[in-house]
């Protein structure tokens, strides 16, 4: 399975992995499963950081570094066509992060790790 991670979901794997939904969990901790953070995610906690609207355990790029390594995670990084096809999405969510990953998600062929449920109406796979 390929699978685009959210923000939230991200934070709670690496630092309140209890908040994860069972199946969430279960697709984490398999090794089959292509895991992917968006470029996207990273700059939504940076904003976040700044604004101080996120506390972080440690410093963003040692948190990043961890975190991925333990979660087992790769960069997906935002593409021309990714960015592009957000225009052409319906307003279903208002969060521009969130609009970027289900554009990634659809352009990849991507489920989403989220519990956020704005996500179905895109039509693309959530686990949760």
């Amino acid at each position: 399975m390929k699978l685009l991670v959210d923000t939230q979901a991200y934070l709670w794997a690496t630092d309140d992995v209890a908040r994860l939904g069972r199946k969430a969990r279960r697709r984490l901790e398999d090794a089959r499963t292509d895991k992917r953070l968006s470029i996207a995610s990273a700059w939504e906690m940076a904003i976040k950081l700044s604004l101080g609207k996120l506390r972080l355990s440690l410093p963003l790029a040692e948190h990043l570094d961890r975190g991925m390594r333990d979660v087992g995670l790769s960069w997906l990084p935002i593409a021309p066509e990714h960015a592009m096809s957000v225009a052409t999405l319906a307003r279903h969510h208002g969060d521009p992060f969130d609009r970027l990953l289900v554009a990634q998600a659809l352009h990849e062929g991507r489920a989403i790790l989220s519990s956020d449920s704005a996500f179905d109406a895109y039509g693309v796979e959530r686990i949760w």
